[in-house]
């Protein structure tokens, strides 16, 4: 059974950083891409960054390049998420995703599983 539980969300200030962690069990983590999605309230679900299974090829959005950058362990089975330079419009329900496939894919379509998700708040 696939689980996804994401950790490391809170309030924090504009400019401020966080780390977001995905812990994964229950398949061959190291073998699928794995993805960071968003959803603001009133918001469609929106990409934010994807790293392939081996973690040579990372893919972002073009308003988090720059400031966030995605990285995994597959030793311990973990993807994580380094955000900086938080602003008010980064705060959502932050969702780590297992690829269907082993690369960087931007569309949703291509995970098949979900984390509960973790909340990001920034404050202005």
């Amino acid at each position: 059974q696939v689980q996804l539980v994401e950790s490391g969300g809170g309030l924090v200030q504009a400019g401020g950083s966080l780390r977001l962690s995905c812990a994964a069990s229950g398949w061959s983590f190291s073998r699928y891409a794995m993805a960071w999605f968003r959803q603001a309230p009133g918001k469609e679900r929106e990409f934010v960054a994807a790293i392939s299974y081996a973690g040579s090829n990372t893919n972002y959005a073009d308003f988090v390049k720059g400031r966030f950058t995605i990285s995994r362990d597959n030793a311990k089975n973990t993807v994580y998420l380094q955000m900086n330079s938080l602003q008010p419009e980064d705060a959502a329900i932050y969702y780590c995703a297992q690829g269907k496939v082993p690369y960087a894919l931007t569309n949703a379509v291509n995970y098949s599983s979900w984390g509960q998700g973790t909340q990001v708040t920034v404050s202005s």
